[in-house]
């Protein structure tokens, strides 16, 4: 393979004018706004733990049909939303997640905190329910390196391709992301494991320190 699947579109821009584009970008992004609520580090433990318990549903059993922006920025905002929820009975149940499994601690929110949900820093500095790839970054993460061995399970793994920008979720072992696309027969759910992605034949999806196009590691800014 020589793209990542379902970015056809972004992938078609030469090398060499998206790294002219990118290369700057990253020291730009490491400023960013500072989030005046914060979780604490046991309740940022706990919103990884649902996070990843989110994305992972959407892997194994498909969309939820409560996820209606289909894309990489769709699927953080959904399960960063749906992370800092309560998770009751009827929750699991919307969700999927069966109550018999092992399940993270609650995160016992104060309602500041509980405000967080749904609370995205636009570019300009507008409060919404929508934030792009790029302002999700920019306004609402904290830079953490361009070495992947610094992420924590939740962390985003920011790609720029010049006129599109693209978000995986750091899992662990593996990396999940929304190609953007959706068709009848594909829902445009991935995982890759992290041997694949460094070794992906298209360069520019490369999460190595000397690719131009990989911004870095970012994380949530509310998280400790």
């Amino acid at each position: 393979m020589t793209q990542l699947p379902g970015r056809r579109a972004c992938l078609r821009l030469m090398a060499a004018c998206a790294a002219s584009v990118a290369a700057p970008r990253v020291w730009a992004l490491r400023a960013v706004a500072e989030t005046q609520v914060q979780l604490s580090q046991a309740q940022s433990r706990a919103f990884q733990a649902w996070m990843l318990r989110i994305v992972n549903a959407q892997i194994e059993r498909g969309p939820s049909p409560r996820w209606t922006h289909r894309d990489c920025a769709g699927l953080v905002r959904f399960a960063v939303n749906e992370a800092l929820t309560v998770h009751d009975a009827k929750w699991l149940h919307a969700n999927g997640i069966a109550s018999d499994r092992r399940l993270p601690p609650e995160l016992e929110l104060t309602p500041a905190q509980a405000a967080l949900r749904n609370r995205w820093v636009q570019t300009g500095g507008t409060v919404g329910h929508f934030v792009t790839a790029l302002a999700l970054v920019q306004h609402n993460s904290r830079f953490v390196a361009r070495e992947i061995s610094q992420a924590l399970p939740g962390d985003l793994l920011f790609f720029d391709q010049g006129d599109e920008q693209h978000l995986m979720v750091w899992m662990g072992a593996r990396i999940a992301y929304h190609t953007g696309t959706v068709s009848p027969d594909d829902n445009g759910l991935r995982t890759v494991d992290i041997q694949q992605l460094t070794t992906w034949k298209d360069t520019r999806w490369q999460p190595v320190p000397n690719n131009p196009n990989f911004a870095g590691v970012f994380r949530l800014a509310f998280l400790s």
